[in-house]
């Protein structure tokens, strides 16, 4: 059946230049190539392209991958014709190439020329393309990201379900089905709709052992994400929202505060994605933001850190989406906002849907619930998920996550669990457990009442406690390994073996106390940059930078607001900026200000700080995105072009006044900007110089001082301008 006769790890050595296989590779690749149905489990970053790109190179024929995205196929094919001289070696077949195109993949496949060819599921049900593929041999047929088979799975896609009958009218030949996240059920679910289920099983760990898991309250998160970027500038990161306006603000914010971002979302065209994943892969950007159809197949090894913005609808997504962190083995940091409100916002997309798919998605969010307020190891949770057990002492990773690392007071829960269990049994093992719990609190609804739940010898006997509090008892329960959930009865809860025993024999039991994000503040309070707001100016400092200012002034004849303007001083009082970059980030300082006044103020502040023993808090000032810091760049373009202020307000969306606060703006942040034009407009050369003068002499920042020295000589824009041109001329 082989076209060599290397083995597998000289195939390695020869194709890819690697000496070992990863973890189970070898083993998957063997079964391959002695033509059985393969399953292969393994998590993100842990080689599972290697499972089906070595055999297809190795075997006679080609191999029929069928992969969900675009752009996981252009990335997959990129990457391997990167090991090989010939760019034939490898072809996709989908939606985005034209006829001619197409026909020269074709071409390529029927010479022999292709070993591996990547289709979408929806090509591969054209009648065109299944009577192509009857026409050549097909080695096997990879089914990669199969986790979309299955309706438990977190990206279901109805196309998948369609792929085994097609694949009988092609070939009869082995299938290899490929995910990184697959519960007991969807594994189940995978198998039995890809008829593979006496396939050979490989399922490596889940446990990312070098990935960091935090869940934070969705208090202030967009200056939180901000400051978290400030601080790993120049490495790399994915932020997840789950919509595309969200993805759009947070990129914005993101790059007024100087960091190197893209947006990617569906909304963009499919060269524009392609465009902003290949400057992610260059590291021409460091940070992503992006719904979850990102990061589908993305090898890039070295993020160093996956937020969650918006919590995911499924812990499979979740766990997914942060294994694209640390996939080249080094430090990877997880952290995920949560409050409940947008769990509510989750539970109202279900609604209108068939009523299955309401359940499935209702137990799907409350494994993610779960996850968020657990107290226990994250890890071992996770891992729980997903059937696999983890000792949470000494086990890989043991400490590396926020629960783990900061744990929360325990206490004896014997007696807890001993009702739980007690409870779930007197009610015949057929209930979830929001049922449980109520019965316990004695908290009357729809299910208690068609059930009998008052008549429980349990009814009440947890008062005193929240739904909360059992649910917590619940979740730990199950970790422990005393209850689990039925899969096909939507998340109802059983008693295991060992729950039973502990019946029986009940033991000591420590649990941890669950954390309490019912409070949250959800909404992004960014600090504010008016005068008086968002902290309190050491006037110490503030008294020494106005002197600084002043002789500064002196010395090149100018008035001191042309150096620095009341409102920066004020903030470089509160924030202490002592590095360029972080003066940037405060009002009214742009590169030209900084580069040409803000050493000084910076040397200043830096030794006023260590004198004091002052210590600088993390929390620098984050600047805030507009609707009118994403016209800058345009603005100052069209000025450039002699634009008037009319036809820049109506290019813009603004109107005239605010495209005139927009060009003061940017005067005043130390852009030089030539408005000549627009001052010529009404104004002849004595006036100019007439304002020129006196602008130079008074102190005055705004323009109420010439406003009453001129009465109605000039009109309000008329000064306004002139004075942008003053700043301009001599300030920048």
């Amino acid at each position: 059946m082989s076209l060599i006769d290397d083995s597998p790890k000289e195939a390695l050595q020869k194709y890819f230049g690697f000496k070992e296989f990863k973890g189970e590779q070898e083993i998957a690749i063997q079964s391959i190539l002695e033509g059985k149905d393969t399953f292969v489990i393994m998590p993100t970053g842990g080689g599972k392209s290697m499972c089906y790109q070595l055999p297809a190179l190795m075997l006679d024929g080609v191999a029929l991958v069928v992969s969900p995205l675009i752009a996981l196929m252009k990335n997959q094919v990129d990457a391997l014709r990167g090991n090989h001289e010939d760019p034939s070696i490898t072809h996709y077949l989908n939606s985005s190439l034209n006829k001619a195109e197409a026909e020269t993949v074709k071409l390529d496949v029927s010479s022999g020329r292709t070993k591996i060819l990547y289709v979408a599921p929806e090509t591969l049900t054209k009648e065109t393309n299944i009577e192509f593929l009857k026409s050549v041999k097909i080695s096997f047929v990879a089914v990669d990201e199969a986790h979309c088979i299955s309706e438990w799975g977190h990206d279901f896609r109805p196309e998948y379900r369609r792929i085994r009958p097609i694949i009988k009218q092609i070939a009869d030949v082995p299938i290899i089905a490929l995910t990184a996240t697959a519960t007991p059920k969807v594994q189940q679910d995978i198998q039995k709709n890809l008829q593979m289920v006496n396939s050979t099983l490989i399922k490596s760990s889940f446990n990312r052992e070098n990935l960091y898991y935090e869940v934070k309250p969705k208090k202030d998160a967009l200056k939180q994400i901000v400051q978290h970027c400030i601080s790993n500038k120049g490495r790399s990161g994915i932020i997840y929202c789950l919509s595309r306006k969200k993805v759009d603000q947070i990129s914005e914010t993101l790059s007024v505060n100087g960091i190197k971002v893209l947006p990617y979302h569906a909304g963009k065209d499919t060269k524009t994605r392609s465009r902003i994943q290949d400057a992610f892969l260059m590291q021409d950007v460091d940070v992503i933001v992006a719904t979850i159809a990102f990061g589908m197949g993305i090898d890039k090894p070295d993020v160093r850190y996956v937020i969650h913005y918006d919590i995911p609808k499924s812990l499979e997504s979740y766990y997914q989406e942060t294994g694209r962190a640390g996939r080249d083995g080094g430090d990877g940091h997880c952290i995920a906002f949560y409050s409940h409100k947008d769990i509510e916002k989750l539970e109202k997309f279900l609604q209108g849907k068939p009523l299955a798919e309401q359940e499935i998605g209702s137990q799907l969010l409350q494994e993610v619930m779960s996850y968020a307020e657990t107290s226990i190891s994250r890890r071992k949770f996770l891992l729980h998920y997903f059937g696999e057990e983890f000792d949470e002492i000494n086990g890989p990773g043991a400490k590396n996550c926020d629960n783990s690392r900061y744990p929360k007071p325990q206490y004896e829960g014997k007696d807890e669990i001993l009702m739980i269990l007690g409870a779930v049994k007197e009610h015949k093992e057929d209930h979830k457990m929001q049922f449980i719990s109520a019965v316990l609190i004695g908290e009357s609804n729809r299910e208690v009442d068609d059930y009998n739940g008052k008549n429980s010898s349990f009814w009440n006997k947890g008062k005193g406690k929240t739904d909360r509090y059992w649910n917590g008892v619940i979740r730990q329960s199950l970790v422990l390994g005393y209850l689990k959930k039925e899969i096909e009865k939507y998340g109802v809860l059983t008693l295991t073996e060992k729950g039973n025993t502990f019946l029986e024999n009940p033991v000591s039991v420590m649990l941890a106390e669950e954390r309490d994000y019912r409070d949250v503040d959800t909404g992004d309070k960014m600090v504010q940059t008016r005068r008086g707001q968002g902290g309190v100016a050491d006037d110490t400092l503030r008294k020494m930078l106005v002197t600084l200012r002043k002789d500064i002034a002196d010395q090149k004849s100018l008035p001191p607001y042309v150096i620095f303007q009341d409102i920066s001083l004020d903030e470089m009082a509160i924030h202490y900026p002592i590095k360029e970059e972080e003066l940037l980030r405060i009002s009214g300082v742009g590169t030209g200000k900084a580069k040409k006044f803000g050493a000084m103020f910076l040397a200043l502040i830096a030794k006023y700080v260590d004198e004091n023993k002052i210590e600088r808090a993390d929390d620098l000032l984050v600047r805030t995105s507009s609707k009118k810091s994403s016209d800058k760049v345009s603005i100052i373009q069209q000025i450039d072009r002699k634009m008037n202020l009319d036809d820049i307000a109506a290019r813009t969306s603004l109107n005239r006044e605010a495209v005139l606060c927009e060009i003061e703006q940017i005067v005043a942040a130390g852009t030089k900007l030539n408005i000549s034009h627009l001052i010529e407009e009404s104004m002849d050369e004595d006036c100019v110089e007439e304002l020129f003068e006196f602008f130079s002499e008074s102190e005055d920042e705004g323009i109420e001082a010439a406003l009453i020295e001129f009465e109605d000589s000039y009109s309000e824009n008329e000064l306004r301008l002139m004075r942008v041109k003053f700043l301009s001329d001599v300030a920048n």
